[in-house]
């Protein structure tokens, strides 16, 4: 069956990565949503403020999907390839992008935000979202817990420990010591359940920090082994552990 793990591996390693667009994965890798509906929440909240940030914005697809904008909205994108995919998609709603990384600094002045909201930031600076915010503004992420994907990771990489700055304590201790409150704290683990091996591929070059420097090449062998784990149990299945965070800045 070497054909059809190659066809399949070919398949992944060919569809273009860049937006935040996950069409692709119809009938090849399924994801639990949590509960409380992201896009919803952020959607509820940008039509009750004047100004509003979204940092990581992707593609801008989840903003895009807000039903009525603020008077200021902004995103920013740290991978130069989503920066125009976002602009398109934000532009009927007036929204602009901004190529930056949040680690670097938000390019934005002190209190320029009611609201700032981020869906799976790669990191969280703090600092810099308490900065931006206004007062009595609030930050709302729905983050990546702790164990993301920790059996495809396993699978790839051998068996590792999760990383504690991905943990809902971790996120409370760093809100607090940017002088915000939690108000509030959900979490939830999800069920991903990938049908092929090209879906697979796919995934880990579009989610390109599940396992840094990921190729197929390099990964070859591991991947045929997945695949064959596949064929025999009919999928596989990894974990998908996330989290609500919403902390408010002092008015």
């Amino acid at each position: 069956m070497s054909d059809d793990f190659d066809r399949l591996v070919a398949e992944g390693a060919a569809e273009p990565v860049e937006g935040w667009d996950f069409s692709w994965f119809a009938g090849r890798a399924s994801e639990e949503r949590p509960s409380w509906g992201y896009a919803r929440l952020i959607g509820e909240r940008m039509a009750d403020v004047r100004s509003g940030l979204d940092i990581d914005t992707g593609g801008g697809e989840v903003l895009a999907s807000i039903p009525r904008a603020p008077k200021l909205l902004v995103a920013t994108e740290a991978w130069l390839p989503n920066v125009p995919v976002a602009s398109a998609n934000l532009a009927p709603l007036g929204g602009r992008v901004v190529a930056a990384a949040e680690h670097e600094g938000l390019p934005f002045a002190d209190g320029t935000f009611d609201l700032v909201v981020s869906r799976h930031p790669v990191a969280t600076n703090w600092a810099e979202i308490a900065r931006v915010l206004a007062p009595g503004g609030s930050f709302l992420s729905q983050q990546i817990g702790a164990g993301q994907q920790w059996e495809l990771i396993d699978a790839m990489l051998g068996p590792h420990n999760p990383s504690p700055a991905r943990s809902t304590d971790t996120a409370v201790a760093r809100a607090a010591e940017a002088g915000l409150t939690v108000v509030d704290l959900r979490s939830e683990t999800l069920r991903s359940e990938f049908f092929d091996i090209g879906a697979i591929v796919y995934f880990l070059r579009k989610v390109l920090w599940t396992v840094p420097g990921f190729t197929v090449e390099g990964y070859r062998e591991r991947l045929r082994a997945l695949h064959e784990r596949i064929k025999a149990e009919g999928s596989f299945v990894s974990r998908a552990p996330r989290f609500l965070i919403e902390a408010r800045k002092p008015a």
